[in-house]
Parts: C-alpha cells; structure tokens; sequence
C-alpha cells in the first residue's frame, strides 16, 4: 500500500529527530524543510501533526512547533508501564503466536547477532523495533496492540538512546535471545521476565545517558 506524503515526510522527520540533528527543544523551521525535502507545507504540517500525536513534537506558547524534550524522570515513568506492556506481550505470545510468527521474530534476533557490527545504528534501531512490536501483535490482544503502539511511539527517542549505545549491545543481544527461546519453549514466565528485563535496562541505559551528558557539561 501506497504511503501518503504527508507519512513519508514523518519518517524522515523522526529519523532526524532520533539521530539529534534536530536537537531536543529546537524550534522546527518548517518552511526550511519543507525547501529541501521538495515538499509543500501542506504535508510539511500534516507529518509534524503525526510526530505531535507520537510525543516527538510540540509547540510553544507562541504555536511555533519544535522537537520535544521530556525529561529523563518522565520518559522513565512512561518506560515503567511499556515494560508491563511488553511483559503482557511476551506472555500472550506464548500462547497464541503461530509458529510462523515466532520464526519471524528469531530471523529478526538473528539478523540483530549477525549484523550487528554492521548495521547503522538507525537500522539496528529499526531492527529491534520490529521484533518488539512482532512480539505484541502475536499476543492476538488488540487492545494490547494498540495501547503499546501509542506508548511505544512515545519513547522512540529514549528507546534509541539506549539502543544505540555500543557499551551495552552484548546485553541487548542476549536479552533478545533470552526473549526469544522462551517464545520458542512458550514459557510464558520466562518470556514475561525477560520482556520486563529488557526494559528495565533500557530505562538504565536511559539515565546513565543523561549522567554522561551532565558530566560532560
């Protein structure tokens, strides 16, 4: 299916935001953007209506858009109910994934071991992303479906932030392991637990980022 303008601009848009070379905080200059991604400001708008729903984008008291900045605190405390999210997730899986679909999400983990020295650190991103949330639609729970997708959309940026640290990727990769063997058992205990581990670190790994960066300031 075709993806609208407006949806191919929000892409591109987030993918600038996630790598930071549109800064927390900074103002939007849609005009700008829309010049040199040869686009009018109709979609220009329409893209940054998206990213607003997502939590990547607000707006000043004057309506000037510009790039969120949520605090550590508060990325955390969203973290803390994605990972009972994900937890829930890993536990339906278990029961009502297909075969097909846990053989989908190992090629995933798969593509993570054996690419991981190669693959950006967007594309890497890319990659767990699609494992979580093939996770969450094998749990068959629409509602879980959806309320993960609003929360998860949220903390791209916090999720990225821990994703990309290269310190921590032998963890991430045995974690995603640790996930997917016991989808592969269906141990629904043990694939809630690592599901809710896996979180719990990227929320570690989220404020020993801002430690980092308050330090080298």
């Amino acid at each position: 299916q075709r993806r609208s303008l407006s949806e191919e601009t929000a892409d591109k848009l987030r993918e600038l935001i996630l790598l930071e070379k549109l800064p927390p905080g900074m103002h939007i200059p849609e005009r700008d953007l829309a010049d040199v991604l040869g686009i009018s400001r109709t979609p220009m708008r329409e893209a940054l209506r998206i990213l607003e729903s997502e939590g990547l984008v607000d707006h000043t008291p004057t309506r000037r858009s510009r790039v969120a900045n949520p605090s550590v605190d508060e990325l955390a405390q969203s973290m803390e109910v994605l990972a009972a999210l994900e937890a829930l997730a890993g536990e339906l899986a278990c029961v009502h994934a297909t075969d097909q679909e846990i053989a989908a999400i190992a090629a995933l983990n798969r593509r993570m071991v054996q690419k991981s020295d190669d693959l950006s650190s967007i594309d890497f991103f890319k990659t767990d992303m699609a494992f979580h949330t093939g996770i969450v639609a094998a749990s068959g729970n629409a509602a879980l479906v959806d309320t993960h997708a609003k929360y998860n959309a949220r903390l791209w940026r916090a999720r990225f932030l821990s994703s990309r640290r290269k310190l921590g990727r032998a963890t991430t990769l045995q974690q995603h392991q640790d996930i997917t063997s016991a989808l592969q058992d269906r141990n629904r205990t043990a694939a809630a637990l690592a599901m809710r581990d896996h979180i719990e670190t990227a929320i570690k790994n989220l404020i020993k980022s801002r430690d980092e960066q308050e330090s080298f300031e």
